[in-house]
């Protein structure tokens, strides 16, 4: 026959091997934060960042598209190495120019290089203007099937054949939605989504609804512009900067390497107008119209990334032009501290 016990007796047999509810509970991991530093091109997002990078000891993980590949540099604006000092930078001339890197790279790579940066106590400060990059490092990678190459091949064989504005137009019919955040000049995302509704049927805009920020990091998101009145005159002055300091040979190059194979980095602002410029008589007035072109495509690039940008709520918009840049920097780093 069991022994009887009194609710008091009771518990405090059960007490010693029970723990209070609330001590059960792991904790609540406090998510590690991630500065990322965004704006249109030549707006000076190279110099911040290395200011906040100095001041916080912060690491720079670049979230440029192109700076990727070795031998581009003049034509992306890739920091200088003795520009860097000791701040490590990381996913820039990280990829030959006959190797494939895309945002599902991106996204894996740099969460690798946030665990590296934490591991060292250091801060992790996201740069560049490759929004559709950014975005997915936000809120995960592009969700739909793997690229299959000879779908893949024959939209791209399609796209140098009929051009993108007609894919565009395709794309705009199957969807509409989708198609409103980009423009016929992404030849890139247009493959990318024609693909998508090639292999599964499905509109790219049904795969990319409920997504949410990461639960891991903290994103601490800055845009960076200036009225465009003072920037595309800056931007103009940068084209003609980066021919004078040897852009057209800098692609003479990379062209005997293979560049023409990559579809994504014969397409980047100054190295397409300059390959195009390569095919011709080389004439003084090829080269204007290389100049005219090159800054042409400039000045359209930021207005994308402006328009972009206007849609990703993450970010708060500093006028770099007003503030200064040191201001912007003592901002961008009392919000990390305070948050």
């Amino acid at each position: 026959m069991g022994t009887a016990f009194g609710s008091q007796e009771l518990q405090s047999v059960i007490n010693p091997f029970t723990v209070p509810l609330r001590q059960k509970l792991p904790p609540i991991p406090k998510k590690k934060k991630v500065i990322v530093l965004a704006g249109p091109t030549g707006v000076g997002k190279t110099k911040t960042s290395l200011l906040i990078a100095n001041a916080l000891g912060g690491e720079i993980i670049s979230a440029d598209s192109m700076q990727v590949y070795r031998g581009m540099d003049i034509g992306t604006a890739k920091v200088k190495s003795e520009e860097r000092g000791n701040i490590r930078h990381h996913l820039i001339d990280s990829r030959d120019i006959d190797e494939s890197f895309n945002v599902v790279d991106f996204f894996h790579e740099s969460e690798q290089a946030f665990r590296e940066i934490y591991a060292r106590e250091h801060v992790p400060i996201v740069v560049g203007g490759t929004g559709f990059y950014i975005h997915a490092l936000i809120y995960g990678p592009p969700k739909g099937p793997a690229s299959v190459p000879d779908v893949r091949k024959k939209l791209e064989d399609e796209m140098t054949e009929k051009g993108s504005l007609v894919l565009y137009e395709r794309l705009k019919g199957f969807d509409p939605e989708y198609a409103s955040t980009i423009t016929f000049r992404d030849r890139h995302k247009i493959i990318r989504a024609l693909e998508i509704m090639t292999l599964t049927n499905q509109k790219v805009s049904f795969f990319e609804k409920g997504m949410v920020p990461s639960q891991e990091f903290d994103f601490r998101c800055w845009f960076l512009y200036m009225p465009k009145e003072i920037l595309y005159p800056m931007l103009d002055l940068r084209c003609e900067k980066m021919i004078s300091a040897g852009l057209i040979d800098e692609v003479k190059k990379l062209d005997q390497e293979g560049i023409r194979k990559n579809t994504s980095a014969s397409q980047a602002i100054g190295y397409r107008q300059c390959l195009e410029f390569l095919n011709t008589a080389q004439s003084s007035d090829d080269r204007h119209h290389l100049m005219e072109t090159f800054k042409q495509a400039s000045r359209r690039y930021a207005k994308r990334q402006l328009t972009w940008f206007r849609k990703e709520p993450l970010f708060r918009w500093l006028n770099i032009h007003k503030t200064g840049a040191e201001t912007a920097v003592e901002m961008i780093i009392q919000d990390y501290e305070q948050s």
